[in-house]
């Protein structure tokens, strides 16, 4: 795990797009801009009002609006209200690296890294007691959080993949009959959501790509458990925590998600 610098535009983390505005939507464009701009400036600067921004980016008022849900879920900027309001730059978030992922976080990164860290150490021993002790309702709800993965993937909603890919994981570990086990792992996960403030990926592999493969690798997973198969649950829970991908191989990245 390692700390990068923030990617404040969509360019930072997705290099790979040639063409760059024929590839975003209208909103996505427009939140380019403001993230060109806020990264033109300094922390606590105003960037002017929303009719102005809006006017500057030339869009209607609905695209304006989901492009600055855009960059205010990236921690970009903040709404102040009232006369002397408007968008301001936000200080830089923490950015966290962890493996083809990154993550935007809030100030307490430092509590992140320690609670991922301990959490894939405990992974193994939840998944092994997934394995023996999980019941029918337990891997239907472990279904139903891969149901949401998947909707999120095909939404290409990265920061909601993310956040039922967490979900998964804690039903996984309600299926532990160690109390104390569980109950530790599901405030580690816990500490590692309220600070997150959103998921990119970087590298190499297009969002499609990256997506795709921390699905398969999940829905392989609770197959295994459903099946009692550890050899095969344990294999995959160390791949998840240790291994990354390319697109011509498929048993999962290092997103540790």
């Amino acid at each position: 795990m390692v700390a990068d610098p923030p990617a404040l535009r969509r360019a930072d983390w997705e290099p790979h797009l040639t063409d760059r505005s024929a590839a975003l939507t209208r909103p996505e464009q427009a939140a380019e801009r403001l993230a060109g701009w806020a990264a033109a400036a300094e922390p606590g600067d105003r960037l002017g009002t929303k009719d102005e921004l809006r006017s500057r980016c030339g869009v209607s008022v609905g695209t304006f609006n989901e492009a600055l849900r855009l960059v205010q879920s990236r921690g970009i900027v903040t709404v102040r209200p009232g006369p002397g309001g408007g968008l301001f730059v936000n200080r830089q978030s923490p950015m966290v690296r962890l493996g083809n992922s990154v993550l935007a976080l809030d100030d307490d990164a430092a509590s992140v890294a320690d609670a991922v860290r301990l959490r894939d150490a405990l992974d193994p021993l939840l998944v092994e007691d997934a394995v023996r002790h999980a019941s029918p309702a337990d891997v239907s709800a472990m279904r139903t959080e891969l149901g949401r993965m998947h909707a999120a993937a095909e939404e290409l909603d990265g920061t909601a993949f993310v956040h039922a890919n967490w979900a998964l994981h804690a039903r996984i570990a309600a299926a532990s009959p160690n109390a104390i086990l569980k109950s530790f792992y599901a405030s580690l996960l816990d500490i590692i959501e309220s600070h997150v403030l959103s998921v990119q990926p970087v590298g190499e592999h297009p969002l499609p790509e990256y997506i795709r493969s921390r699905y398969e690798l999940h829905a392989a997973l609770v197959e295994a458990i459903a099946g009692q198969d550890r050899a095969r649950a344990l294999q995959l829970i160390h791949e998840h925590n240790t291994t990354i991908t390319t697109p011509a191989d498929e048993r999962g990245s290092d997103q540790r998600g």
